[in-house]
């Protein structure tokens, strides 16, 4: 059995037709395309306007909000006092001034400082120095037995230690200066009863020692003394 074609299925004869619906479907599908890219970019450019605007509105209420503030003004300025002709009394320049300064030339103070100075240089140191043991001892005007005799006819016994039997030795300590004079007498033991300071007046009161020597040289000595206080 021999198979024949439909004459309506026959493709060639619509080949033309299916070609040209083909274009207008790709057209169509360009300029869809075309026109999609065209407001994206038009959308985008419309956005990043605005953003523009918005920024640029930003900066005007920033430049609106900070204001910058002006500096305090300058105190007034001080009134001066109106001087008051009637109150100021005009006095006479007549009175001498009889309080007189002395102007020294300048060479000869400078010279009197320089002389200072060396004198304070030149100072012994044996002069100052307290000596305790020496060549030649400080004594008393006639030797220790004169000094006791001294101590016992000048020594009054105190009444608060005479009243409660206080005897002993009060042992003071004195400077014998350069010149034989007594100082800066203080006490090493004490007993009581005002003993002590009796010791002190009594010392303090003694006449000028033969003072101490050193290599020839009268030298400050420190001296021990006992005082006696015995009730007869």
């Amino acid at each position: 059995m021999e198979l024949k074609k439909n004459p309506k299925a026959d493709l060639e004869k619509r080949k033309g037709l299916y070609f040209e619906i083909g274009l207008v479907v790709i057209l169509a599908v360009c300029l869809c395309a075309f026109s999609i890219k065209s407001y994206d970019k038009d959308e985008s450019t419309g956005a990043s306007q605005a953003q523009a605007e918005e920024m640029e509105e930003m900066d005007e209420i920033e430049n609106t909000d900070v204001q910058e503030t002006p500096p305090p003004p300058p105190p007034p300025p001080a009134e001066e006092p109106e001087l008051n002709m009637d109150q100021i009394e005009v006095v006479e320049d007549t009175k001498e001034i009889k309080t007189e300064i002395e102007i020294k030339d300048f060479d000869e103070v400078q010279n009197t400082q320089i002389a200072e100075v060396k004198i304070e240089e030149e100072v012994d140191e044996e002069e100052v120095k307290i000596f305790t043991v020496v060549e030649n001892d400080p004594e008393f005007p006639g030797g220790m037995d004169a000094l006791y005799k001294y101590l016992a006819e000048n020594i009054k016994y105190p009444q608060l230690a005479r009243d409660n039997g206080i005897t002993g030795k009060v042992y003071v300590t004195f400077v014998v200066e350069r010149d034989g004079s007594i100082a800066n007498p203080r006490i090493l033991r004490d007993i009581g009863g005002g003993c002590g300071a009796e010791a002190i007046r009594v010392v303090k009161s003694m006449p000028k020692w033969t003072p101490g020597k050193q290599r020839g040289k009268a030298v400050r000595v420190q001296f021990n003394l006992p005082v006696n206080f015995n009730l007869k």
